[in-house]
């Protein structure tokens, strides 16, 4: 990409601008009792609205369609320890060597992981580590350091029995709370900290706007004649990476693996349907499929499966595609390939100045200042976003992943 162009468009995004102070205690540290209980900030047409998930449906049209991510939880923190008796904690981030998650976690006897080490210091290369704690299964499980990265280490897993490696974090591991929920994780985080539609494994950090819907509040929706369907985007721990550049411009966007069906893709296409993405991580993925069929019309590629930070930013240039254009060239090249699933990476990073070209509104939670999470925010109200934070601040929302959450109306006419 031309770098003069690439810096006129998010040099000048300073993430001093998408500051605010977040005290401590905004910050929820448990779930609410009932999931649909937590509150929902409504915002349309510059007017501030106050619900409950319970009553979703009330604020929605009936041409709504919602898009969810059934992307579950892995537990990826395993506590191994050294032989001098000093425990290592490795989190688990995503397969090495290129392999699909359904893949890896499927994988017997050994599987190698991309991770990060807490201690790392402490270990040596090729120096074995016997799991510690939270195996059920009656088995040893050994971790061996095969390389140290700038960002993660690539760690072996093996064990002896005939048992795939889901099974194995399943027992041996515990499910990955956010950095900022400073407990100990307990065994209602292991159903709380999921979706209720929670299916495909893969992510370590919950797409966390669908924590509030319950199978009565989707029943509430289909009762209205509001129809969903799903998406998977394994969310990675870049999701909690806070950006520390100066500017946007210098924050390296993390990656994320995303699958979509060819039946929900011909639903995005259509354009009576009002779509509503449910999380930041819904959003990303179908504004990612877009730029996607953009790449096919524009750059004529036989599968542009990954879509990198900036990409998008190129591709404007070369005219504007109609929604419709986009998804017909995604589906082509599934039908000429003879695709059921579209799969894919995307490192899209969407900031104030994005123009959307599949969401209609979004459904989320209230972000960290400072964060990628908060300028897609910013992307959908411009400096709106500071009366409505500052709106759910004072009125004692709560905030991050067990908080409350928000509808945005997206009207970019």
């Amino acid at each position: 990409m031309n770098n003069q162009h690439l810096n006129t468009q998010i040099e000048s995004i300073s993430m001093v601008e998408f500051d605010y102070e977040l005290p401590q205690h905004k910050i929820a540290m448990n779930p609410l009792e009932n999931r649909h209980d937590s509150r929902l900030l409504l915002y349309k047409e510059d007017r501030i609205s106050e619900d409950i998930y319970k009553n979703v449906h009330k604020h929605l049209p009936e041409n709504a369609h919602l898009v969810f991510n059934n992307s579950k939880v892995i537990a990826a923190r395993i506590i191994f320890k050294k032989v001098t008796g000093a425990l290592i904690e490795i989190f688990l981030l995503e397969p090495a060597s290129s392999l699909l998650h359904s893949q890896a976690l499927c994988q017997k006897k050994s599987s190698n992981w991309q991770c990060l080490v807490g201690g790392v210091k402490k270990w040596k290369n090729n120096e074995v580590l016997e799991s510690a704690e939270g195996i059920e299964l009656k088995m040893t499980i050994k971790a061996k350091l095969k390389s140290k990265q700038k960002e993660y280490c690539e760690v072996e897993f093996t064990w002896d029995d005939d048992v795939i490696f889901s099974e194995i974090i399943a027992n041996a591991g515990k499910i990955p709370l956010p950095p900022y929920i400073k407990r100990n994780t307990t065994s209602q985080d292991s159903e709380r900290y999921q979706t209720v539609y929670a299916k495909t494994e893969g992510s370590v950090a919950a797409p966390t706007a669908g924590l509030h819907f319950t199978e009565e509040t989707i029943q509430s929706l289909n009762n209205k004649g509001i129809n969903h369907s799903f998406v998977t985007l394994h969310v990675g721990a870049g999701t909690f990476k806070p950006v520390t550049a100066e500017t946007i411009a210098d924050h390296e966007m993390h990656q994320e693996y995303f699958e979509v069906h060819k039946e929900t893709l011909e639903i995005l296409a259509d354009a009576s349907k009002m779509i509503v993405a449910v999380g930041t991580t819904s959003l990303r993925t179908i504004e990612s499929i877009y730029w996607i069929g953009v790449k096919l019309l524009v750059q004529k590629e036989e599968d542009p499966g990954t879509l990198s930070q900036w990409e998008n930013l190129d591709l404007e240039k070369h005219g504007s595609f109609s929604k419709q254009d986009a998804f017909s060239a995604v589906l082509t090249m599934m039908k000429k390939n003879k695709q059921e699933v579209l799969v894919g990476v995307t490192g899209i990073c969407i900031i104030p100045g994005y123009h959307f070209n599949v969401a209609n509104a979004l459904i989320t939670n209230f972000h960290q200042p400072q964060s990628t999470l908060l300028l897609i925010i910013a992307a959908i109200l411009g400096d709106q976003w500071k009366i409505v934070y500052q709106h759910a601040l004072d009125n004692n929302f709560r905030f991050l992943s067990y908080g409350d959450g928000s509808l945005l109306l997206i009207n970019q006419e």
